[in-house]
């Protein structure tokens, strides 16, 4: 049974969808201000620098934010950062009572918002109903805050016999129009996006995002290639100075110094080899939450999610099914790498959503730990 929310926590809700993609390494967060039965105003964070979102649902607000309610969706924050803490903002504007959707887990905080508020005559209440949409919206933050490594999603696309390209490699197009705008939507959305040079070579991709009529500009992220060994040619699509956006292509000392000066626009970073010659992806997945990288989604092919998942580097699966089957003993699946010897060693996720998009099914799922 669907829970129903407060008026002003769904205002929050869909405020912070608004700042998702655009606030890293701070978190997109969604602010309403109620009183008298109305949504007096919302707010979202502003990109890093500017306001968090209960400053600006409270500048938007004015004088009728004295003794209103404020429903954001994570603890407002209570120490200085880039901005002066939000609770002090929240005690300035004769706030009466605060209702917080989620927790912050930044380990800074030495205070939690709600003794902070309480102690400065607020009332504050935790929305229960509302937590699992909050902790989903900051899902991205909260890996990278705890752990500073970013939020790892998993994409790809497959047939209903569970094929990812057909006998003789050609993959264009598994899903529909619908589904591929989609992914362009989680792109907008994200840090960075990741391929091994094998997609690379095959496909030859922009990793760029293109949305029709989108809202707002759409936002280009960080470009990361995988290639241990240096194969990635300077003539790839991606690396063309006319395309927008950042490459970094993560490799290991074996490639050669002929190699690393054919490279133009793009950005080379050498990291260590685990034992099968490869990029330790712990170690590039440390590289980017220092670059304050807080979401990677990998859109890679089977021999790049395979070592993913082998690492236990997945934190959620986007799984496009899409109604084809194409047959073929020797066509690539989503996984690929040896694989397991017993059912029982197999890799357990927990369904989080299914929905149609179009003729194709979108699954999200999530690793059980």
């Amino acid at each position: 049974m669907e829970v129903k929310l407060h008026p002003a926590m769904q205002a929050a809700l869909a405020a912070a969808d608004q700042a998702l993609g655009r606030t890293s390494p701070n978190p997109p967060v969604g602010a309403a201000v109620w009183a008298a039965d109305t949504l007096i105003s919302t707010g979202w964070t502003q990109p890093p620098g500017g306001p968090h979102a209960e400053v600006v649902a409270l500048q938007t607000a004015g004088s009728r934010a004295r003794g209103a309610e404020l429903y954001v969706t994570l603890e407002p924050c209570t120490i200085w950062g880039r901005t002066p803490p939000c609770t002090d903002a929240i005690v300035a504007a004769g706030i009466r009572r605060v209702v917080i959707a989620s927790r912050d887990p930044n380990p800074r905080f030495e205070r939690d918002a709600a003794s902070v508020l309480q102690a400065a005559g607020i009332e504050v209440a935790f929305d229960p109903a509302a937590q699992p949409h909050a902790e989903v919206q900051t899902e991205a933050f909260r890996r990278w805050i705890t752990t500073k490594r970013p939020f790892v999603s998993v994409k790809y696309a497959m047939t209903l016999d569970g094929k990812i390209a057909t006998y003789t490699g050609d993959s264009r197009w598994i899903t529909s129009p619908p589904a591929r705008q989609r992914v362009h939507a989680w792109r907008d959305q994200v840090d960075a996006i990741l391929v091994g040079v094998g997609t690379l070579l095959a496909d030859d991709p922009l990793l760029t995002t293109r949305i029709d009529q989108h809202w707002r500009p759409v936002r280009h992220p960080l470009r990361v290639i995988v290639d241990a060994h240096g194969r990635t040619p300077a003539s790839a699509a991606m690396l063309q100075p006319a395309v927008p956006g950042t490459t970094v292509i993560a490799t290991t000392a074996a490639a050669t110094p002929v190699w690393r000066a054919s490279i133009a626009n793009a950005e080379i970073i050498e990291l260590p080899a685990n034992p099968a010659g490869q990029v330790e992806l712990g170690a590039l997945l440390d590289w980017l939450g220092q670059h304050d990288i807080t979401s990677l989604m990998v859109e890679g092919g089977g021999t790049i999610i395979a070592s993913f998942l082998a690492a236990g580097l997945i934190d959620k699966l986007l799984v496009w099914i899409a109604p084809k089957l194409i047959g073929g003993a020797s066509a690539p699946t989503p996984v690929g790498g040896p694989g397991i010897a017993l059912m029982q060693q197999a890799h357990t996720f927990t369904w989080q959503q299914i929905e149609t998009i179009g003729p194709d099914l979108l699954a999200v799922a999530y690793p059980v730990r």
